[in-house]
């Protein structure tokens, strides 16, 4: 390809908005390599200089990310969740333009014996209802969601299609979410079962969110524990 150089804009520019419009249209995917200094030389027909330059300024716009030995990579996008649960994963993935996606891990019931029952005034019941999905954003996993949910209650989830929106099945069943309580988030690194389901590896940083989900009735619906992929999502804060 030659870029013609037959207007003012810098050759750079030019050749900055081609590798661009290649990261928009998918030729160059999320987490893909470039091609080299040497091909995109031999490619657009300009300087090592130019094509040094549409580099730097693409990495600087958040497009490309430079790892040292290995070569230029296409950036990850993230996805931008405001520091409110309420607003749901798939609600946070079309706002950012992505597509959401679930695929169940584990769904079982724990007894008063069981290993890793959540201890909660609300959970303090013979049977808890415990799910696992991984959750996707245009099908690159981002978070590993353990929910446990008062089985009394909540048996249907048993049984019912767990690959789309929890919020709008539960809807569907009556239980309106009206708030989250006690959330926190805490930072720490993928043990080698999260790395697995998540396709990252072990040690990468996490962010851990725990979160308690209300009704409209102030009544749990669930606790929630998202281990969340740090390199691929991004919490907002907004003051009211």
């Amino acid at each position: 390809m030659n870029i013609e150089n037959n207007t003012t804009r810098p050759l750079f520019e030019k050749v900055k908005d081609d590798i661009s419009a290649r990261i928009k249209s998918g030729e160059y995917p999320a987490g893909s390599k470039i091609p080299t200094e040497v091909e995109l030389i031999k490619q657009y027909d300009v300087s090592r200089i130019t094509i040094r330059r549409a580099i730097e300024e693409l990495c600087k716009d958040g497009l490309l990310v430079k790892n040292q030995g290995k070569g230029t990579f296409v950036k990850e996008r993230k996805i931008f969740r405001k520091i409110e649960h309420n607003m749901s994963f798939s609600n946070s993935c079309i706002v950012n333009g992505m597509t959401p996606s679930a695929v169940v891990t584990q769904r079982t019931v724990l007894t008063k014996n069981s290993p890793g029952r959540v201890p909660h005034p609300s959970l303090d019941q013979d049977a808890i209802l415990y799910i696992q999905r991984v959750r996707y954003a245009d099908e690159i996993p981002v978070m590993l969601e353990n929910n446990y949910f008062p089985f009394t209650q909540y048996a249907f989830l048993l049984t019912d299609d767990l690959e789309g929106p929890l919020y709008d099945l539960l809807k569907s069943h009556g239980i309106i979410v009206g708030c989250s309580q006690n959330s926190y988030i805490d930072a720490l690194k993928a043990d080698s079962k999260q790395a697995q389901l998540l396709k990252i590896a072990p040690g990468d940083p996490l962010f851990l969110l725990y979160t308690e989900i209300y009704d409209t009735q102030n009544q749990l619906i669930y606790i929630g524990q998202e281990y969340i992929v740090a390199s691929r999502y991004r919490f907002n804060y907004e003051n009211a």
